[in-house]
């Protein structure tokens, strides 16, 4: 039998969804032991669903190969960042807000926010991870389940606000916000040309092709692959000598490459946008990405009652000087 006891990270979350990263089991066996009590919480018998709470036992009456490899994410510093500072570390980080729950970070354009085939340790959460490893708020040697985790992504090249859960608890709740958005996102874009209508709600479909990891709008739903797209937009300013305009943006859906796509499809391009722009007439005039930044988040939180309560109504918007574009206008 092997006993954990629920500290403040990995509280907030159901049983499952603990057992399924503490462990390595299979998911059939991890419903059928707790249907037959030899999984437990505070030595009585639990449902999959029960809701964790800091100070909880669990108890796993479970034969030792399951607590062998377990599922936890093996953070380890990479080679570069063991040297760094932690106050190289948050600079790199561009911290716009933090306390003990969550983190908004300014991320800078060139960056991604997950490994994939290009970048390895050079990434977002790698960052993270390492700031709060230094910053003694995370140790993977002593947590049972929980890593500090992304609440939501933008593109590599898109600067902007992405939010950081340290706990289990705020990750599920800031998930659910999103999910029922109630976390508004505002972007800003320099785009090609000035529109008609200085502000309207756009609605199309949208397909993406996982092999060029781009997307097309189209009008009418044409196969069960679209996915609807609502993007609501006013233009702010004008730059007229470059034919340019000053967009903020509100996703009301949230798609891959949604707003560049949209944009294009109305007829305005973002400038710098290489898969949907003219990007060889904006790089000539320095601009190989595309002018987009996630630049502020507004908290609008229903009335329930969670962990995350003192967010609500609370708005986080990058500084004017920190996006680059703005310039232009």
């Amino acid at each position: 039998m092997r006993e954990f006891t629920i500290e403040k990270n990995d509280a907030g979350q159901r049983l499952d969804k603990f057992i399924t990263k503490a462990l390595d089991i299979p998911k059939s066996l991890l419903y059928k032991s707790i249907r037959l009590k030899k999984i437990k919480v505070n030595r009585k018998r639990a449902e999959p669903n029960t809701m964790l709470a800091l100070g909880d036992t669990v108890q796993c009456f479970l034969a030792e190969e399951f607590f062998e490899k377990g599922k936890k994410a093996g953070y380890s510093e990479s080679s570069d960042l063991k040297a760094e500072s932690l106050s190289k570390i948050s600079a790199a980080l561009s911290i716009i807000y933090e306390d003990e729950n969550i983190i908004l970070i300014n991320k800078p354009e060139g960056l991604s926010v997950h490994e994939d085939e290009v970048s390895k340790n050079n990434t977002l959460i790698t960052y993270l991870l390492t700031y709060l490893y230094k910053n003694g708020e995370y140790d993977p040697n002593k947590e049972a389940s929980f890593t500090p985790a992304l609440c939501n992504r933008i593109d590599r090249n898109t600067t902007g606000i992405v939010i950081g859960a340290k706990t289990a608890e705020a990750l599920r709740v800031m998930n659910e916000k999103i999910k029922l958005r109630e976390v508004k996102k505002f972007y800003l874009a320099a785009v090609h040309g000035i529109p008609k209508k200085k502000e309207a709600t756009i609605s199309g479909y949208l397909i993406k092709d996982e092999k060029t990891n781009t997307v097309k709008v189209y009008d009418k739903k044409i196969s069960p692959a679209a996915k609807d797209i609502k993007t609501k937009y006013r233009v702010i300013s004008v730059n007229k000598e470059r034919d340019l305009s000053l967009v903020e943006v509100e996703l009301l859906t949230g798609r891959t490459h949604q707003i560049r796509a949209h944009m294009a499809y109305i007829g305005h391009p973002l400038l710098g946008d290489g898969k949907y722009g003219k990007n060889k007439a904006d790089r000539a005039i320095g601009y190989t990405h595309q002018a987009l930044a996630s630049y502020r988040l507004v908290f609008d939180f229903s009335n329930e009652s969670t962990a995350l309560d003192y967010l609500r109504g609370r708005e986080f918007e990058i500084p004017a000087e920190k996006i680059n574009f703005l310039k232009l206008f």
